[in-house]
């Protein structure tokens, strides 16, 4: 039984900006201060991580607040043992929201003798004592089936349909919304669908990984102005060349809008160099220095949605309804103007 009637959230050192952006917004919703748990999560001098919980959280409902984004390793043992300290602290529930949910490309078996890395992480987080997952924009869906607890997969395509109103409301009949590859045509169809543009698809060919091969262009981007969709952007390598394409095809401009900005390696300087007039990414994953000082780059806020998505699983009200503009717009409001 709760000992509290407000949810607790506690966060690990991947996102510390975005746990404390969740909880702001929380207590604007509730009245009442929102904080993060006073804990601390540091590592030894031989790199093992020690998790020490200074508040009682008997009986508490948890939010453990932890990206698995670089480094993956480190930031998902961080997660895995801030789960274990809450159970055998006899927390209420625990949910893990994992803005960005690492190793979630490892979903599937390409060649023989390779892991399932996604599967085992799932395996892993449940041994640790989570009992619910929130998380955004997973890169397949159904990873959710690799979990035999509840999984609320939020999505961006909301939030970047209000973005895309807000900033391209001159150009909305010349926006053409594409997908960088056939795998993200679902992605992209529905962000297109709620902003009623059409459809394109860059077909890509690799000859091995982070190599592509041939670009093919399906649909007439001539005159439009062209938003790549996507989950990830890692090096940013693919995306750069998609722009380019979309140019050669005629396109008048290229934007992207990338649910987790990645932005590995060269990315950054391929992004600032390319042909793209602006890439747009939440902030999923804490940004570095050198992504906010990129002059095309610009990130939105995922902390509404996500505060709002905790209260709804605490108090048992439905997740799905913040995929509904009426439901999200008011929580955005501030950001986004609604005509």
């Amino acid at each position: 039984m709760r000992t509290n009637n407000e949810p607790k959230l506690i966060a690990g050192n991947a996102n510390k900006s975005l746990a404390k952006a969740v909880a702001r917004r929380m207590s604007m919703h509730r009245g009442m201060n929102v904080g993060l748990v006073d804990a601390r999560v540091e590592r030894f001098n031989d790199g093992e991580i020690f998790v020490e919980v200074f508040e009682n959280v008997r009986g508490e409902d948890m939010f453990i607040i932890q990206p698995t984004s670089n480094p993956a390793n480190d930031n998902l043992m961080e997660l895995l043992i801030i789960a274990d300290a809450l159970r055998r602290s006899s927390a209420g529930r625990i949910t893990a929201v994992i803005p960005y949910f690492g190793y979630a490309r490892q979903d599937r078996r390409t060649k023989a003798r390779t892991p399932i890395t996604a599967k085992l992480v799932a395996n892993m987080l449940v041994e640790a004592g989570v009992e619910r997952v929130l998380t955004m924009d997973l890169h397949a869906t159904q990873i959710q089936g690799f979990f035999d607890i509840p999984v609320d997969n939020l999505y961006a395509s909301p939030i970047f349909a209000l973005d895309i109103a807000h900033h391209f409301k001159d150009q909305m009949d010349e926006l053409m919304v594409v997908s960088p590859d056939v795998g993200g045509v679902a992605r992209a169809r529905e962000l297109a669908k709620r902003i009623d543009s059409p459809l394109s698809i860059v077909d890509k060919r690799r000859e091995k990984p982070g190599e592509v091969a041939e670009m093919t262009v399906i649909g007439d981007v001539k005159g439009k102005v062209c938003l790549i969709v996507d989950d990830l952007c890692d090096t940013a390598g693919t995306l750069c060349k998609a722009a380019e394409h979309l140019m050669e095809q005629g396109a008048k401009e290229v934007h992207s809008y990338i649910t987790h900005g990645v932005l590995s390696g060269p990315a950054v300087g391929r992004v600032t160099n390319s042909v793209m007039k602006s890439l747009v990414i939440t902030d999923t994953i804490e940004a570095t220095p050198a992504v906010k000082k990129a002059e095309n780059i610009r990130i939105v806020p995922t902390a509404p949605i996500f505060a709002q998505a905790i209260l709804n699983t605490w108090n048992g009200t439905s997740v799905s309804s913040l995929f509904d503009l009426d439901t999200l717009g008011p929580i955005y409001e501030g950001l986004y103007t609604q005509d």
